[in-house]
């Protein structure tokens, strides 16, 4: 659930802001937020929502806040802070005549969330169906073993109990529509989500054996999928239902025209089909871009056949209408494609521990694995970790490690001071913008592999890849 999380917020947040058009755009009323912040990593909160950063709100003296959202629009809103492995976020339910305080540890950041005021119970009910939610993952993915009848049969038991403690908060705290339809539609849209990534995770075939299995009435819930669903645009368990949604939809049709039996992300026929699902399918033009970039990004991140770059930018751009992504999309294809094995990485200049500038072609002199990372998302600790393992077992390779957003020299080194990291194979870009463009760092964790002349023999590859030690052993065996 948090990994899912963490890939919504990065595609929501860095690429584009979810909205809906709403015939009201305020409500009557005031509502407070605030709250109290144990270990705090910074001094502000950020509070959002959809696509309006309504204030960075700095903590006091005793790491504490309070703000005022005047005449509130009812729904979710985002809350951002740093915290012990990067800039952590969640979600909260305001409404009219609220007054909301929260209590968290940066060291444990869902798990220690807790709501006192007005509207606390009901934002009390939203973390705890999100923390129960982590382990119920683990439940599911053991039921999707089991043959589809099965699977579908426990599968309902875990809904109709969501839906029985509903009733019961609510005979309890009767609360408003908003609420109801917000927990409502994360119970069903996640039951959605777990027969959508069935076909996926069932060991037992190929996806297509897997959708030939299925009963003629597994996916008989679609015909009520709203495609424009307001009140859930902002919640990553509707975004995460949708992405899986239109793989599974997109898979459906490529194995009609084609004779793969298995998955291929990296599929051109699956890729062009699947954005033509989403723009058929979808309303709301904002999740409709955002689910398109993924899509293009996805691709275009994991193909290796530049000549197909084109061919999924020309369909991309045929159906977005935001000017911003395209922009992105079409520096990464040019970027990419200056990026082929064979070829020296462009200029690039780094700054070393000692604050010295260095050319990153000069740096490298022997076999290389580049990677790059960012405290504000917390996979930097698992890639780092990899490395360490890799460089024990690979001692003729040199592991660099490039904060690919840091902008302060300061605080980098203050960074890799708190995350224990070498002062002596750690770098960043002189000028990180830049860098990441002729690079195209995308995603953040992207990993590079460099000969011993300093030529390109992979831009864009995956530590934690099952192939990716027989890269390495490529490269040494050359």
């Amino acid at each position: 659930m948090k990994e899912l999380k963490l890939i919504c917020a990065l595609i929501v947040t860095t690429l584009v802001f979810l909205s809906c058009e709403k015939d009201s755009k305020t409500d009557e009323g005031a509502a407070y937020f605030g709250g109290e912040v144990v270990n705090p990593k910074n001094n502000f909160v950020i509070l959002s929502k959809s696509e309006n950063v309504l204030d960075t709100i700095r903590l006091d003296e005793n790491n504490r806040f309070l703000y005022k959202v005047d005449h509130v629009e009812k729904g979710l809103y985002t809350f951002r802070l740093w915290a012990s492995e990067g800039l952590e976020y969640q979600m909260v339910l305001l409404e009219p005549n609220d007054s909301l305080l929260f209590r968290l540890n940066t060291l444990e950041f869902d798990e220690s969330l807790v709501y006192t005021g007005n509207g606390a119970k009901k934002n009390n009910y939203l973390i705890d169906l999100f923390l129960d939610g982590e382990a119920e993952d683990k439940t599911i993915l053991g039921f999707s073993q089991l043959p589809p009848v099965e699977f579908e049969r426990l599968l309902d038991s875990i809904r109709n109990h969501k839906l029985m403690r509903l009733k019961q908060f609510n005979s309890k705290n009767p609360s408003s529509d908003t609420f109801n339809n917000l927990v409502k539609g994360n119970i069903n849209y996640d039951y959605y989500l777990s027969k959508e990534v069935y076909p996926f995770v069932n060991y037992g075939n190929t996806e297509r054996a897997n959708f030939n299995d299925l009963p003629d009435d597994f996916y008989d819930y679609r015909k009520d999928i709203d495609y424009n669903y307001c009140e859930l645009m902002d919640y990553f368990p509707y975004y995460s239902f949708l992405k899986h949604h239109f793989e599974n939809l997109a898979l459906s049709e490529h194995f009609k025209k084609s004779d793969d039996s298995v998955f291929d992300l990296k599929s051109l026929n699956y890729n062009l089909i699947k954005l033509n699902l989403i723009d058929s399918l979808m309303v709301n033009d904002s999740i409709k871009n955002s689910l398109l970039v993924q899509t293009a990004v996805e691709f275009i991140s994991n193909s290796k056949n530049t000549d197909d770059y084109d061919l999924v930018l020309q369909s991309y751009t045929a159906k977005n209408t935001n000017k911003k992504n395209h922009q992105y999309v079409t520096n990464m294809v040019n970027s990419l494609k200056g990026l082929k094995a064979g070829q020296r990485l462009p200029e690039i200049t780094v700054l070393n521990y000692n604050n010295n500038e260095l050319s990153l072609n000069k740096i490298i002199n022997k076999p290389t694995v580049v990677y790059f990372w960012s405290s504000a998302y917390r996979s930097h600790n698992d890639s780092h970790r990899k490395a360490t393992e890799l460089k024990i077992k690979y001692p003729e390779v040199d592991f660099i490690a490039i904060n690919a957003n840091a902008k302060n020299v300061t605080n980098w080194k203050k960074q890799l001071s708190q995350f224990n990291y070498s002062k002596h194979d750690e770098f960043m870009f002189k000028e990180p913008e830049i860098a990441k463009h002729k690079l195209a760092i995308s995603p953040i964790n992207k990993v590079m592999i460099i000969d011993q002349d300093g030529k390109i023999v992979n831009a864009h590859t995956n530590m934690f890849s099952i192939m990716f030690e027989e890269e390495l052993l490529g490269l040494l065996n050359k």
